[in-house]
């Protein structure tokens, strides 16, 4: 009798690693060169963490052999608490910070500790696949609320408020957003708030871009405006600390803990439960909160990233048939393909043929649980010189194409 997966994986997915990913292992078997972009990892195109970073995960290697606490190192968990500071957050204690394997491994923890069969969750359309895939892993229902394109990518509030039921019991803010690039506005966020507030539901805000803003965006955490009801933000090294496999991440309460009291129970028996995060990053999160903030001279017009991303967004804009919204933060652009100019039904096959033609990997935007099939996301790591190779066989792959 053949072996089975669990029912509960039934139909999840994570396109980002998906079918099409395999197919380009496949090629890469055969001897062919992919130009990846669908996974934003930093370290595989040069953005190295800091020196410092580095040294200090070194220098106190003999000191991380054994367990630490199950919610994090109290130097770990003090730095966070001392970031909550400076970004206009108070009333943050060390007991509000729990340190995780990633953020990955914080959102599953937070949905495991919340959801009973059934229980439903509203999650941005598009997301980062990870928030649908737990929520429906842990027995939920995943309700995608709109965010619009037309606003910049913004949520629609009216869209998010219509969709609560009953079973409700959470929001989920991905802010700066992945895939979008967007950076919310405050009003939004101070919108999405008062409808928390309103329905007794959870926030839970991911931050992990919160220090990659373009162009003088600004970046406003969830929790200064969550106060009657829970706010869980979320944020950690990867992206800008550019550490993403060090596995560090943290997660910070905040609001009305006090009418949380259960939940906080059981995420401490969770933590508990998988003894401790990693402890040698550990020793990293405090130099990189603390130090100098490398990412800044990245973000800048003359930065690294500033001017890929850039070079992206102008170059995929200037396609007849293609249309794409100018990116405030993260590291993504998420372009509209023009359907009726191309000779390709929706954005899977547009992938997978981008694929097989011209050896270039991007993600499909209902990856991404969008609810329109003519959106890709790229990500924008590659050098310059890297970028525009890739840039150059995407256009000529929709002009092969075109109508």
């Amino acid at each position: 009798m053949e072996i089975r997966k669990s029912e509960r994986l039934t139909h999840l997915k994570y396109d980002i690693r998906g079918p099409v990913y395999e197919k380009a292992l496949e090629l890469e078997s055969q001897g062919y060169k992919i130009i990846s972009l669908n996974i934003g990892n930093p370290a595989s195109f040069g953005f190295d963490a800091p020196d410092e970073i580095v040294h200090d995960v070194i220098l106190n290697i003999r000191n991380a052999q054994g367990y630490a606490d199950s919610r994090g190192l109290f130097a770990a968990r003090k730095a966070v608490m001392h970031h909550t500071q400076n970004i206009g957050l108070p009333g943050i204690t060390i007991n509000d910070i729990y340190i995780g394997n990633g953020v990955s491994e914080l959102i599953m923890l937070s949905m495991q500790a919340l959801i009973n069969e059934g229980d439903e969750v509203l999650i941005p359309s598009p997301d980062y696949p990870l928030w649908t895939a737990s929520v429906a892993f842990c027995g939920g229902k995943p309700v995608h609320y709109v965010c619009d394109e037309a606003a910049d990518w913004n949520p629609d509030l009216a869209d998010m408020e219509s969709k609560i039921t009953p079973r409700t019991r959470a929001i989920v803010v991905i802010n700066p957003n992945n895939p979008t690039g967007a950076v919310y506005d405050k009003a939004v966020l101070e919108g999405i708030a008062r409808i928390a507030e309103r329905h007794k539901l959870i926030v839970f805000s991911d931050e992990i871009y919160d220090r990659i803003l373009y162009d003088g965006a600004l970046h406003y955490p969830m929790a200064r405006f969550v106060h009657d009801t829970l706010c869980i933000t979320m944020g950690g090294l990867s992206k800008n600390y550019r550490a993403a496999g060090f596995r560090g991440g943290w997660l910070i309460l905040s609001g009305a803990r006090h009418r949380a009291k259960s939940y906080i129970e059981g995420l401490t028996l969770l933590a508990s439960m998988r003894l401790c995060a990693n402890v040698p990053t550990q020793y990293a999160i405090q130099t990189a909160l603390g130090g100098y903030q490398s990412i800044n001279d990245l973000v800048m017009p003359t930065g690294r990233l500033h001017k890929q991303i850039m070079l992206a967004y102008e170059r995929m804009a200037a396609i007849p048939g293609v249309s794409c919204v100018k990116p405030k933060g993260a590291l993504y652009i998420f372009p509209k393909l023009d359907l009726s100019q191309f000779r390709f039904n929706n954005d899977d096959q547009f992938v997978y043929d981008l694929l097989t033609d011209q050896k270039v990997l991007v993600v499909s935007g209902t990856g991404f649980n969008y609810i329109r099939n003519d959106h890709f996301r790229i990500v924008c790591l590659p050098t310059v010189d890297e970028l525009n190779i890739a840039l150059d066989r995407i256009e000529a792959f929709l002009e092969s194409r075109r109508k």
